[in-house]
């Protein structure tokens, strides 16, 4: 009896140390939220093995999450689940996995006032893993409601660009009016209005696309320090303007100047983007140590983290003279190329339209004369921006090319279209 019980001992620490030994590690594990307004932390999780990221909630009570490993929320105390569109966490280094933490101000809200009425001013972000013949494991971020001050990390909540001081602004996620111009014209300042928590150096640069470039994504557009160490320094590079380093305090909010307008390319005809690049920065308080969870042997500083890519500025050279020919917000139309424009011989078609309220898709449809469809492409709602394959040409023919931006619903719908513009490209 004595030999089973000391067996049964002996099991049940080998079956403690190899829990422990597949445990999930998040580095940090605690850390200070703005009380009144949004914030961003980054984290990092490791020793993952075959486990994957599952849902998230933010919650002001933790039990045991028997049978499942960890801590899991309380039912009745959860706060709310990290929106999708602020979702930009994703694998990483060596079995870890990086996750940008946005908490709304709408949680931050409801733990505040969860603080006033006598609760404890604690509250916990809880994401479940999950594993193929693995019980779950629920890992906790422990979070403290604090001032925005010093004690807050340096994180972006919001960021605005806009032309001068008459033209739409572009918040994050969203556009603007497009800028149009005749050629040669000189461009109006820029500027870019930025809501932040904490105090840090916002260092960076502003950057042009110019008519023909591959188009940036989503993720090149993320400030540096949302993206896992080892793709820091990887993102799309475009021409560059000019640089900028400064120290902002602990005050929330600051207007930075734009680059030189003289700068700014206004001679080709087409489509430019105003890119604003943000590095990342160090912060004490927005950092992970990889040696921690068994990542790595270094502290991933994290400052200016954002969990949105940064908007950015639309200028069309060769589409009017100025703002007061750009499209009222919400009127779905035809950018480029202008109706009855002829590309010249060795130059690509780029087709360009403005945003259609709720539209889930676009599809742009090409025809010739007799309204043979030659060409269409399907596109994501965020690419409004389509250069016509090199074939195209040669199926054209010497005849005009008619051209039109098809809106689509969730379902397939189509619940608006751009007018037809005609089009010739020059053999």
């Amino acid at each position: 009896m004595k030999r089973f019980f000391a067996t049964s001992s002996l099991l049940f620490m080998l079956a403690i140390a190899a829990q422990a030994q597949n445990e999930i590690r998040v580095s940090p594990s605690s850390v200070n939220v703005y009380s009144q307004g949004a914030t961003t932390v980054f984290v990092t999780y490791g020793n993952l093995g075959q486990y994957r990221p599952a849902e998230t909630a933010w919650c002001g009570e933790v039990q045991p999450a028997t049978p499942a490993l960890g801590l899991s929320c309380v039912p009745g105390t959860i706060y709310g689940t990290l929106p999708r569109r602020f979702d930009v966490s994703r694998r990483s280094g060596t079995n870890a996995y990086t996750d940008v933490v946005s908490v709304p101000a709408s949680v931050a809200r409801k733990a505040y006032q969860a603080a006033a009425a006598g609760q404890d001013s604690q509250f916990f972000y809880v994401r479940r893993f999950e594993g193929p013949g693995l019980a779950d494991q629920f890992v906790v971020v422990s979070m403290r409601l604090t001032g925005n001050g010093i004690a807050a990390p340096f994180s972006l909540t919001d960021v605005q660009l806009g032309f001068g001081a008459s033209t739409g602004i572009a918040a994050s996620g969203q556009e603007p009016q497009v800028l149009f111009l005749e050629p040669g014209k000189k461009m109006p300042p820029v500027r870019a209005e930025i809501k932040y928590t904490g105090s840090g150096r916002l260092r960076g640069r502003w950057e042009v696309v110019r008519p023909g470039d591959p188009q940036p994504t989503e993720r090149d557009l993320l400030p540096e320090a949302s993206l896992p160490v080892e793709e820091r320094g990887s993102q799309a590079r475009f021409t560059p303007l000019s640089r900028f380093n400064v120290f902002l305090s602990s005050g929330g909010r600051y207007t930075l100047q734009g680059p030189d307008a003289s700068r700014l390319p206004t001679q080709v005809p087409g489509q430019y983007l105003l890119l604003l690049r943000i590095e990342a920065s160090d912060d004490g308080v927005n950092a992970s140590d990889l040696s921690v969870v068994g990542a790595g042997n270094s502290v991933v500083n994290s400052g200016a983290a954002a969990g949105f890519p940064l908007p950015v500025l639309r200028y069309v050279v060769g589409g009017g003279d100025n703002t007061q020919d750009a499209p009222a917000a919400g009127q779905f139309l035809s950018i480029l190329p202008k109706d009855g424009t002829t590309v010249p011989s060795g130059q690509v078609a780029e087709f360009a339209w403005t945003e259609m309220p709720l539209a889930k898709l676009y599809r742009l449809e090409i025809e010739d004369d007799a309204g043979k469809l030659l060409h269409s492409a399907v596109l994501k709602p965020a690419v409004r921006v389509y250069r016509a394959p090199s074939w195209l040409k040669d199926k054209a023919g010497a005849g005009n090319l008619h051209w039109r931006v098809v809106a689509l619903d969730q379902a397939g719908k189509e619940i608006g279209t751009t007018a037809r513009n005609v089009l010739r490209l020059a053999r």
